[in-house]
């Protein structure tokens, strides 16, 4: 009799803590895990950055070499992964849709990753006349995810530099 209390004492309290909220189940891994909230780093202050849709990255863009060294007539683009790590190797998509014509630009920017996370892309002007929707498309490693900037709207108001969360 002592051994059937232990274990339904047992599975009492499992199912307490369950109900709880003590055990987080995560229905993409089909299982249960412990899977903290993201925090991303935003490294510098003018510059336009974001969290991917599912937090899976953030995407810092440096339009110009004001407070990093990136060189003339190209952009920076600061990717980090879910545990604020630099992504090396990935591929990044840009598609840049004028938001008053719906047309989307056929332009294909060169990418160059400089490692550490950091990629320079030659070929996308982020300045032109006009209102602008940038997506930014990460992938790595099978993990794939994308954020959106409305131009120049993004650059009115960004973000200082620090820590940030979906």
């Amino acid at each position: 009799m002592k051994v059937f209390i232990s274990y339904g004492m047992a599975g009492l309290v499992m199912m307490l803590a369950l109900l709880a909220g003590n055990f987080p189940c995560d229905a993409q891994q089909g299982g249960f895990a412990n899977r903290p909230k993201a925090v991303f780093t935003k490294h510098f202050q003018k510059t336009l950055f974001d969290i991917t849709d599912h937090a899976a990255y953030s995407v810092e863009i440096l339009p110009d070499d004001e407070e990093y060294n990136i060189g003339k007539r190209v952009i920076g683009i600061v990717v980090h992964n879910a545990h604020d790590e630099d992504v090396r190797g990935a591929e990044i998509r840009f598609v840049l849709t004028d938001l008053t014509t719906g047309k989307s630009s056929t332009l294909r920017p060169m990418i160059k990753d400089r490692g550490n996370g950091l990629y320079i892309v030659s070929g996308l002007d982020l300045k032109k006349e006009g209102k602008w929707k940038l997506a930014v498309t990460v992938k790595k490693g099978g993990v794939e995810d994308s954020v959106k900037f409305v131009l120049p709207d993004a650059f009115r108001t960004p973000l200082p530099k620090g820590r940030y969360s979906q």
